[in-house]
Protein backbone atom coordinates (compact mmCIF):
# COMPACT_ATOMS: atom_id res chain seq x y z
CA UNK A 1 0.00 0.00 0.00
CA UNK A 2 1.57 3.32 -1.03
CA UNK A 3 1.35 6.75 0.33
CA UNK A 4 -1.82 7.19 -2.23
CA UNK A 5 -3.95 4.92 -1.13
CA UNK A 6 -3.33 5.50 2.67
CA UNK A 7 -4.01 8.79 1.84
CA UNK A 8 -7.35 8.01 0.50
CA UNK A 9 -8.22 5.75 3.66
CA UNK A 10 -8.10 8.82 5.93
CA UNK A 11 -10.17 10.87 3.27
CA UNK A 12 -7.37 13.56 2.94
CA UNK A 13 -6.72 15.52 -0.24
CA UNK A 14 -2.91 15.97 -1.28
CA UNK A 15 -3.18 19.90 0.00
CA UNK A 16 -4.83 18.72 3.60
CA UNK A 17 -2.01 16.08 3.76
CA UNK A 18 0.75 18.36 2.44
CA UNK A 19 -0.60 20.46 5.31
CA UNK A 20 -0.28 18.15 8.22
CA UNK A 21 2.93 16.95 7.40
CA UNK A 22 4.51 20.36 7.05
CA UNK A 23 5.46 19.33 3.34
CA UNK A 24 4.60 20.84 0.15
CA UNK A 25 2.15 19.19 -2.11
CA UNK A 26 4.13 19.35 -4.99
CA UNK A 27 6.31 16.85 -2.91
CA UNK A 28 2.92 14.69 -2.26
CA UNK A 29 1.93 14.56 -5.74
CA UNK A 30 5.12 13.57 -6.68
CA UNK A 31 6.00 10.76 -3.98
CA UNK A 32 2.68 9.66 -5.08
CA UNK A 33 3.49 9.45 -8.79
CA UNK A 34 6.77 7.57 -7.87
CA UNK A 35 8.60 10.61 -9.94
CA UNK A 36 11.16 11.24 -6.89
CA UNK A 37 13.19 8.71 -4.75
CA UNK A 38 11.45 10.00 -0.78
CA UNK A 39 13.72 11.08 1.64
CA UNK A 40 13.36 9.66 5.35
CA UNK A 41 12.63 12.40 7.27
CA UNK A 42 9.66 13.75 4.77
CA UNK A 43 8.44 9.80 5.01
CA UNK A 44 8.58 9.90 8.57
CA UNK A 45 6.19 13.41 8.31
CA UNK A 46 3.84 11.67 6.30
CA UNK A 47 3.21 8.69 8.00
CA UNK A 48 3.10 10.65 11.58
CA UNK A 49 0.43 12.91 9.20
CA UNK A 50 -1.38 9.88 8.51
CA UNK A 51 -1.04 8.57 12.26
CA UNK A 52 0.29 5.55 10.89
CA UNK A 53 2.91 3.07 12.98
CA UNK A 54 6.36 2.28 12.96
CA UNK A 55 5.97 -0.95 10.91
CA UNK A 56 3.71 0.75 8.29
CA UNK A 57 6.13 3.15 7.96
CA UNK A 58 8.52 0.59 6.97
CA UNK A 59 5.99 -0.40 4.69
CA UNK A 60 5.70 3.06 3.21
CA UNK A 61 9.10 3.44 2.92
CA UNK A 62 9.40 0.35 0.64
CA UNK A 63 6.83 1.06 -1.35
CA UNK A 64 7.86 4.89 -1.99
CA UNK A 65 11.17 3.26 -3.05
CA UNK A 66 10.07 1.21 -5.29
CA UNK A 67 7.65 3.52 -6.89
CA UNK A 68 10.41 5.57 -6.99
CA UNK A 69 13.18 3.05 -8.86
Amino acid sequence: MGIRELRQRKLLSQRELAQKAGVSETTIVKLEMGATKPQPRTLRKIAEALGIGAEDMADLMAQAGKAAA
